[in-house]
């Protein structure tokens, strides 16, 4: 068993830019422990994820604000806070937020992340 307290100490707030299109920041809850990571990823308006996929999966808790996520080959859906989304193995995906309101959520990602290219303003709703 291991208890990481809220914050660890020296942890950084990270900016997304090299996987992300906008102003994202990731904030780590617990450090890459037994293929888990978990991250609380703040998204400014407009803000989201390159296309990506999770060798084991991912799970979003959305806590604040409205957003998107967006499954490859399918239209996007709308996510706001209270929602928690499952993503399945490689499932190859993109989330962030609404082109007008931010977005919170604490992303759970289980294994490898591989990141893809940028999603396109054509294939992000509200652009």
């Amino acid at each position: 068993m291991k208890v990481f307290h809220a914050r660890q100490e020296g942890a950084v707030s990270e900016s997304r830019t090299s996987n992300c299109t906008g102003t994202v920041w990731g904030d780590p809850i617990m450090p890459t422990t037994d293929n888990v990571t978990i991250n609380n990823v703040f998204f400014t308006p407009g803000g989201r994820t390159h296309w990506h996929q999770h060798e084991h999966g991912q799970m979003l808790n959305v806590i604040a604000g409205h957003g998107w996520v967006c499954l490859d080959g399918q239209e996007p859906k709308s996510i706001r806070a209270g929602d928690v989304v499952w993503i399945s193995p490689q499932e190859r995906h993109w989330h962030g937020a609404a082109a007008g309101s931010y977005m919170l959520h604490t992303a759970t990602s289980i294994g490898h992340t591989a990141w893809g290219s940028a999603v396109t303003d054509e294939e992000y709703p509200g652009a």
